[in-house]
C-alpha cells in the first residue's frame, strides 16, 4: 500500500477539477477512500492507517491459529510456592534486606538459641494470638523477641515456600531500601536481643545469649622493669578478625593475640614503679564461646576516600578450628566444626547482595540461603567455587589451592564455629502451642489463596478460550465487500479489543465527529470500515456509539475542504504573482501603503482566514522585497509581530486610527500588488501614497523630543553640579572631615542610585524629582543609623553628602525632611573630645529591633558560601583559633613550633602551579569578625588550603561535615572544626543556630590515626 500522505493527496486530487457545486457521492467516497482496494494478510507486514479497509496487524496473529492455555493468564501456579518436603523456608528480600536475612537463618539453625525464644513467654502475647485465632486476625507481635519467635515457627512448620519478614524488620526501625552495615548489624542486635531476653524468669532463657555466644579475654599489660602484670578482663560475643595481609584465618587469630611493645612516647605507666616503664601488651583468651563468631574485617575505612572499601583478599579457613594452641591455660578442649559461612557478593561495600552457607545441625548437610531461594548441596560438604567466580575483579588475585578440608574465600566476611560435642543432645525445639496455632492459621490461609489463585486461573483461561473462538469467526467476517452495507470503528477499540491484556469497553465514536454530527474526513485515518454484521455484533455485545454507516459521511464537510483546497492552490499563484510586483518599483503619483510585517505574512493570515491554522503547509520562504533579502531583525521583528493578534495592514495604523508616522515600518507597493491583496482582505485599513501620517502623532512626537532634550540638558547640569557624587570620589568618611567642615547630610543610597541611572540614560529613564529621606527614620521620628556604622556596615543603605552638594539637591530636588550629622568638640577634665550629633537624633530602641533584624536575616540563608580552611601541623594557629582543642599539658609554654610549610604533604593544599611560594596569611586576618554591630559582608580571598561550599542555615553541623569530607577526604569523626575561637562540636545544631554566616570561615584541624592501645591504657590507668 502507498505511503500515507500519498494516500491522502491521491483522496482529494479530484479538486483541482471539480468545483465545490459539482461534488458528488462519489467524490465523497473518494475522499473518504471507501473504494481502496483491502490490504492482503502476508503482503502487508503492518497496518496501513491510511487505509481504512486494511484490516491487516491491528493484533490479529495473536489469535490466529492454536493458542497455548498459559498465555490466557498470567497468574503462576499457586503450587510453585508450597514449600517442598523436607527443605526449609525462605525470606523474602524487601528491597536490601538480604543482609538481615542471612543472620535470621543463621540463627534459626541455632538450635538452643530457637529453643530458648520458644520458651520466651508474654503473657499478654499468649492472649492477643488467642483473639486473632479465634476471630481469624492478622497476628501483629509487638516485641523484638516475639516477632523473632514468630518468624522461627513459621520458618519451621509453615508451608510456603517463603514467607514475609515485614513486621520483624519493622520492629528494628530498618530502612528496606538503604543498606546497613552487615557486622555492625550483628553486634548491635545481639546487644538488643540480650537485654530483652535478660527480663525472663527462665534461667535458660535469660542466659542464652551469655552461655551461647558469650566468650572472655583479658587485656594484659607486662612492665617490662618490675615484671608487674595489668589486667583489665573484657566479655566478647564475637572476634574481629584483620584479614589485610593474611592468607590464613589462624594467621589473623595469631595477629588479634599478638605482643605489643610500648617504648618511647607509647611507654605505660607503672604503679608500682610510679613512672613510665618500657612494657608489652596483648590480648589473652580466657573462655571461648559454644557458638564462636569471627567477623572478618572485610570493610575498612579508607582514609583518603573518605568511605568504606572492600577487602578482596583470599581467606583460608577450614571445616575444623583448634584452638587450644591460642589459650595459655585451659582444661576444656577447645575443637571446633565449621557451621556457617557469611558471604558478600560485589566489589563495593555500600552494595551488593549477602547470602549464607549454613550447616543443618541435624542432618549435618549444607544449605545455601539466598532470600526466597534455598539449594542444599550435594553431598554433606561445603562449596563455595561457585560464589568466588561471581563478579570478577580486573585485578583480583588468583585463587590459591586449597588443601582437603580447607575452604579459601575472597567474599566470606563472617564465619561461624560451632563446639564440638561427643554426644549431641537433642535439643527440643517443639513449638508452643499458641504459635503452633497461629501457624496452622496463616497455613489455612495459604490453602485459601491456592484454592483462590487456581480459580482464577481457571477463569482466566475459560474467558482466553471463549475470547479465541469470537476472534477466530469474527475476524474472518469483518473486511466488508465494495457493495456491501458497511460501518466506522475506531482502529484504538479494534486493536484493545485484539488485545488479550486489556477488556473491551464499549465503542466510543463521539471524538470522530464533525461539527454537523457525521463522520469527520480528517478522521478517517483513525477508522476501520467493517461490515455491517460485525459491527452490529460489536454494538450488541459491547455497546456503545453513534453507529458511523455509509449516511454518515459528511457531504458538508467535503464541500468546504474543496472550496479550501482550490483557494489555495489559487493562493499559492498569487503569492508568486504578488512576490514579483513587488519587485518592481512604483511610479510616481499611484501606490498603497502596506506594513513590511503584513507584507511579509500576509499569505499566513489569507490562510488562517480560510481555516487553515496549520502554518507549517507553507513555506513563507525568503520575500525579497526591492530585490534584496529580509534582515536579521526585521526577521526578529516578524516573528514577535507573528504572535500579537492584528490584523492585515493593521500594524501601520496608529493609536487615533489614521497612518503610523514612522516610514521605515511601511513601504509602498504598485496598485495592481494592492488590488491583489485586497481580494483577500477586503476590510483592511487603506492608505493611498498620498495619505498624511497621523497629525496627533506629530505633535506628541515634536512633544517627545523637546522633553528629551529637556531632560539631556537637566542631567548635564546635574552631572556638572554633583560631579564627585556621581563618579563616587571625595566621599565624606567617619574618621577625617575637613576642619572647615563642621556639618554632612544623609540621603538614601537609593535615592543615589536612581538618581545616577537618569544620569547616564535621561531619555530612557525619567528624572528624579523627589527625596525621600522618611524611609531612613523609624515611626517615631528618629533616626535608625549611627554615625560610627554610616561608613561601614549601613554604608549600603544611606549616603553621605558635603554642605554644598546638600545646597544642590535642595535647588534641584524637593526634600520631604533634612537630616544632617554636626560635629562639635566638647572640653573635659580629659582633654577636648569630638561629638558627632544627628538631627534628628538616634532612636535606640528601633536601631536595636533594626540590628536584631538584620542579623536574623543572616541567620536565615539558603545555598550561601562559607569558607572551610585546613590546618595542618601548625599548633599555633589552633592554640590562637580554637584553644579548647589544644588539651594536652605536656608542650612546654616556651616550645617553638618549626612545622614542614603549610600543606607540604597534604593534597588539599596542592596547586596548579606547585613550586610557586606564596606568603602565609594569619588565621586572624581570615576569621575576621565585628564584636559591635553587625558583621559587614566583604568579597573573600580564598587561600591556600581553603575551599569553598555551599550551604544553608537550616542544615546540620553533621551535614556539613559530610560535605567536608566529600571535599578535603577527612571523615566527620576525626574533623575538629572551630568558628571564631568558638568549637564546633553538637552535630544535631543547626548552621543558623551555630553562628555560621554567609562568608564564615571555618577552621579545619584533622585528628592524625591514633592506635586503639592508647584508648585502652587511659581506661587502665584508671583501672
Amino acid at each position: 500500500m502507498a505511503p500515507r500522505l500519498q494516500l491522502e493527496k491521491a483522496a482529494w486530487r479530484w479538486t483541482e477539477s471539480v468545483c465545490p457545486e459539482e461534488v458528488t457521492q462519489e467524490h465523497i467516497e473518494i475522499a473518504y477512500r471507501v473504494r481502496l482496494e483491502p490490504c492482503v494478510r502476508g503482503l502487508c507486514r503492518r497496518n496501513c492507517k491510511g487505509n481504512p479497509n486494511c484490516l491487516v496487524g491491528v493484533g490479529e496473529h495473536v489469535w490466529l491459529g492454536e493458542i497455548d492455555e498459559n498465555s490466557f493468564h498470567n497468574i503462576d501456579d499457586p503450587n510453585c510456592e508450597r514449600r517442598k518436603k523436607n527443605t526449609f523456608v525462605g525470606l523474602t528480600n524487601l528491597g536490601a534486606t538480604c543482609y538481615v536475612n542471612t543472620f535470621v537463618q543463621v540463627w534459626f539453625l541455632n538450635m538452643e538459641l530457637r529453643r530458648a525464644l520458644y520458651l520466651y513467654e508474654n503473657a499478654l502475647s499468649v492472649v492477643k494470638a488467642e483473639e486473632c485465632i479465634q476471630e481469624d486476625k492478622e497476628y501483629e507481635p509487638q516485641t523484638i523477641c516475639e516477632h523473632l519467635q514468630y518468624l522461627f515457627a513459621l520458618l519451621q512448620n509453615s508451608n510456603r515456600r517463603y514467607i514475609d519478614p515485614s513486621g520483624f524488620i519493622r520492629a528494628l526501625g530498618l530502612d528496606t531500601g538503604q543498606q546497613q552495615d552487615a557486622q555492625e548489624f550483628s553486634k548491635l542486635f545481639m546487644t538488643l536481643l540480650e537485654d530483652k531476653l535478660s527480663r525472663q524468669k527462665e534461667p535458660y532463657v535469660r542466659d542464652i545469649i551469655q552461655n551461647q555466644f558469650c566468650g572472655q579475654y583479658a587485656y594484659v599489660t607486662i612492665c617490662s622493669r618490675c615484671g608487674r602484670e595489668s589486667k583489665l578482663v573484657s566479655k566478647f560475643y564475637e572476634l574481629e578478625l584483620n584479614i589485610q595481609g593474611h592468607k590464613q584465618l589462624t594467621d589473623c587469630v595469631t595477629e588479634f593475640l599478638k605482643e605489643e611493645k610500648l617504648e618511647g612516647d607509647n611507654r605505660y605507666f607503672c604503679e608500682t614503679c610510679q613512672s613510665k616503664q618500657n612494657a608489652t601488651r596483648k590480648i589473652r583468651l580466657l573462655k571461648l564461646p559454644p557458638t564462636l563468631n569471627l567477623q572478618l574485617m572485610r570493610f575498612v575505612f579508607d582514609r583518603q576516600t573518605g568511605h568504606k572499601k572492600k577487602l578482596n583478599t583470599y581467606i583460608g579457613f577450614g571445616e575444623t578450628l583448634e584452638m587450644d594452641p591460642f589459650l595459655e591455660q585451659t582444661d576444656i578442649k577447645y575443637a571446633y566444626e565449621l557451621s556457617a559461612v557469611l558471604i558478600h557478593r560485589g566489589v563495593s561495600a555500600y552494595s551488593g547482595h549477602y547470602i549464607a552457607h549454613v550447616k543443618d545441625p541435624q542432618t549435618s548437610e549444607w544449605y545455601k540461603f539466598n532470600d526466597e531461594e534455598i539449594e542444599k548441596m550435594e553431598g554433606k560438604k561445603l562449596q563455595l567455587g561457585i560464589e568466588e567466580e561471581l563478579e570478577p575483579s580486573k585485578a583480583a588475585a588468583r585463587k590459591p589451592k586449597c588443601a582437603k578440608g580447607i575452604h579459601c574465600s575472597r567474599n566470606a566476611y563472617m564465619l561461624v564455629y560451632r563446639l564440638k560435642i561427643e554426644k549431641m543432645e537433642n535439643v527440643d525445639s517443639e513449638i508452643p502451642v499458641f504459635l503452633q496455632k497461629l501457624v496452622e492459621l496463616d497455613n489455612c490461609k495459604f490453602e485459601e489463596w491456592c484454592v483462590e489463585m487456581a480459580e482464577m486461573r481457571k477463569e482466566s483461561v475459560d474467558k482466553g478460550k471463549a475470547k479465541h473462538e469470537e476472534v477466530k469467526e469474527l475476524y474472518q467476517r469483518l473486511p466488508a465487500g465494495a457493495d456491501d452495507a458497511y460501518e466506522f470503528i475506531p482502529l484504538e477499540w479494534l486493536q484493545k479489543w485484539l488485545d488479550e491484556s486489556t477488556p473491551a469497553k464499549p465503542i466510543d465514536n463521539s471524538k470522530y465527529l464533525c461539527t454537523h454530527g457525521r463522520l469527520h474526513p480528517d478522521k478517517i485515518c483513525l477508522m476501520k470500515r467493517i461490515s455491517e454484521y460485525s459491527a452490529g455484533v460489536f454494538f450488541q455485545r459491547y455497546d456503545g456509539g453513534p453507529r458511523l454507516k455509509a449516511e454518515s459521511l459528511c457531504k458538508d464537510c467535503v464541500v468546504e475542504r474543496c472550496r479550501v483546497l482550490r483557494l489555495k492552490n489559487q493562493l499559492n499563484e498569487d503569492y508568486k504573482t504578488i512576490a514579483n510586483l513587488v519587485k518592481v518599483t512604483v511610479n510616481s503619483g499611484e501606490g498603497f501603503w502596506i506594513g513590511k510585517a503584513s507584507l511579509r505574512r500576509w499569505r499566513q493570515l489569507a490562510t488562517e482566514q480560510l481555516g487553515q491554522h496549520q502554518e507549517d503547509e507553507f513555506d513563507q520562504g525568503d520575500l525579497k522585497i526591492n530585490g534584496s533579502v529580509e534582515k536579521k531583525e526585521e526577521l526578529l521583528e516578524t516573528k514577535r509581530e507573528d504572535d500579537a493578534d492584528t490584523g492585515f495592514n493593521e500594524d501601520i495604523v496608529c493609536q487615533h486610527g489614521c497612518l503610523c508616522t514612522s516610514e521605515s515600518e511601511r513601504r509602498l507597493i504598485s496598485d495592481v500588488a494592492w488590488f491583489k491583496l485586497k481580494e483577500y482582505f477586503p476590510t483592511t485599513p487603506e492608505f493611498r501614497h498620498n495619505q498624511e501620517p497621523c497629525c496627533q502623532c506629530q505633535i506628541l512626537e515634536r512633544e517627545g523630543e523637546r522633553n528629551d532634550a529637556l531632560h539631556k540638558k537637566m542631567a548635564n547640569d546635574q552631572k556638572l553640579a554633583l560631579s564627585n557624587l556621581f563618579q563616587d570620589k571625595n566621599r565624606p568618611s567617619g574618621g577625617s572631615w575637613p576642619q572647615e567642615t563642621s556639618e554632612l547630610y544623609i540621603v538614601s543610597q537609593f535615592f543615589v542610585e536612581e538618581w545616577r541611572k537618569f544620569i547616564r540614560r535621561p531619555t530612557k529613564c525619567g528624572p528624579v524629582q523627589s527625596l525621600g529621606n522618611s524611609l531612613l527614620l523609624c515611626p517615631h521620628g528618629g533616626l535608625m543609623f549611627s554615625f560610627s556604622t554610616m561608613t561601614k556596615e549601613d554604608s549600603k543603605l544611606i549616603a553621605l553628602l558635603w554642605a554644598s552638594e546638600w545646597d544642590v539637591i535642595e535647588k534641584h530636588f524637593i526634600v520631604d525632611r533634612t537630616i544632617k550629622i554636626t560635629r562639635t568638640t566638647v572640653t573635659a577634665d580629659s582633654g577636648v573630645a569630638t561629638l558627632y550629633v544627628s538631627e534628628p537624633e538616634l532612636c535606640p530602641e528601633c536601631r536595636e529591633g533594626l540590628l536584631c533584624q538584620q542579623e536574623r536575616d543572616l541567620r536565615e540563608y539558603a545555598q550561601a558560601t562559607i569558607y572551610v580552611h585546613k590546618v595542618v601541623d601548625n599548633k599555633k594557629v589552633m592554640k590562637e583559633a580554637a584553644p579548647e582543642l589544644n588539651v594536652s599539658s605536656s608542650d612546654p609554654e616556651d616550645e617553638k613550633d618549626e612545622p614542614l610549610p603549610e600543606g607540604e604533604n597534604d593534597p588539599d593544599f596542592s596547586q596548579a602551579n606547585g613550586a610557586a611560594k606564596r606568603q602565609k596569611v594569619s588565621v586572624q586576618g581570615q576569621v575576621s569578625y565585628q564584636k559591635q554591630g553587625i558583621r559587614r559582608s566583604t568579597r573573600h580571598r580564598k587561600v591556600r588550603g581553603e575551599k569553598a561550599l555551599l550551604v544553608s542555615a537550616n542544615q546540620t553541623l553533621k551535614d556539613l561535615k559530610i560535605q567536608i569530607m566529600h571535599a578535603f577526604s577527612v571523615a566527620p569523626f576525626d574533623q575538629n572544626l572551630s568558628l571564631d575561637g568558638k568549637v564546633l562540636n553538637d552535630d544535631c545544631a543547626t548552621l543558623g543556630s551555630l553562628g555560621i554566616v554567609p562568608d564564615s570561615v571555618i577552621l579545619l584541624k584533622a585528628d592524625e590515626p591514633i592506635a586503639d592501645y592508647a584508648a585502652m591504657d587511659d581506661v587502665m590507668q584508671g583501672e
